[in-house]
């Protein structure tokens, strides 16, 4: 398996950069646009990029990624777009992780592994936006492969037609992968974004899948692609229609506190955050999920 997967590889890692490159210019088209509402009077935001490089054990080159985080922006609080391609050797702790989870034999003789992803998550100005998440990524050991990754939203004052067109376009997407996909992922999004200690969901769901290899590779990478493609159409038009509406200091302080809830459930849960953490990644990359400011009351 290690000398047939090149291709393939290098395929998913262009295509997360690519990804990554239509999102930041449609991001920093929104600021563009803003020309009414809250804020509108600001400076549209920008992306600052900055290159990130993992290295191993002895030094050497591990693989890295652009890190693009906008602050501050019209529309956009906190955004950051995160794409990476690292390879290397699995530490003890992860290898041990990995075992227990996936039950992959070899692990210990053979613990190199290979991943790329895109990783994306958006805090905003207005609270009437919603926040989002989404991530897809490959991930290659020469024992195993599989895809991971989705999307789901977290507003913190909820709109039930915008719940409906995000979930509506995940959907749209999915089905002609089959029909089973989106309520199987769905249901899985239900759970994995679940927050046990406070005996509730982070947001209002949307899509989620880990480990999936059904064995036929462009069958699989077609279903990921369509998972990112989803992303743009199911949340640009919620900031579009939202981003406008005047807020009170009363609905901050509901943004603030809901964002407490979102960086508790990173933290503590988060398995991208966990892998990133073991694998020596950037700190600052794997954490660009926490949001600028948040409140515990």
């Amino acid at each position: 398996m290690s000398e047939t997967f090149t291709e393939q590889k290098a395929v998913a890692s262009a295509w997360f950069r690519e990804l990554r490159d239509r999102i930041v210019a449609a991001f920093e088209g929104l600021e563009d646009s803003h020309a009414t509402g809250p804020l509108a009077d600001a400076a549209p935001g920008r992306f600052e990029v900055t290159e990130t490089h993992r290295a191993a054990e002895d030094g050497g080159d591990a693989g890295g990624g652009l890190m693009s985080v906008m602050r501050g922006g019209r529309v956009f609080e906190k955004v950051g777009v995160n794409v990476s391609t690292v390879y290397g050797t699995l530490g003890a702790r992860a290898q041990q992780a990995m075992a227990a989870r996936k039950g992959i034999p070899g692990m210990a003789e053979d613990p190199r592994f290979w991943a790329s992803g895109i990783s994306l998550v958006a805090h905003m100005q207005n609270p009437h936006v919603p926040a989002v998440h989404m991530n897809t990524r490959m991930f290659w050991t020469p024992h195993a492969w599989w895809f991971g990754g989705g999307s789901d939203l977290n507003p913190c004052i909820e709109y039930a037609e915008d719940t409906a067109h995000f979930h509506a376009t995940q959907q749209a997407h999915l089905d002609p992968h089959g029909a089973g996909h989106y309520p199987r992922l769905k249901a899985w999004a239900d759970e994995y974004f679940y927050i046990p200690h406070r005996k509730r969901a982070r947001g209002v769901g949307g899509i989620f899948l880990d480990d999936h290899c059904t064995g036929d590779w462009d069958a699989d990478f077609a279903l990921i692609r369509d998972i990112g493609l989803a992303f743009l159409p199911a949340f640009l038009p919620l900031v579009e229609k939202r981003r406008v509406q005047d807020w009170s200091e009363a609905d901050k302080d509901t943004q603030l506190v809901h964002r407490g809830l979102y960086a508790e459930y990173n933290l503590v849960y988060d398995r991208g955050t966990k892998f990133g953490l073991e694998t020596g990644h950037d700190a600052n990359a794997v954490l660009m999920s926490l949001p600028p400011l948040a409140k515990w009351v």
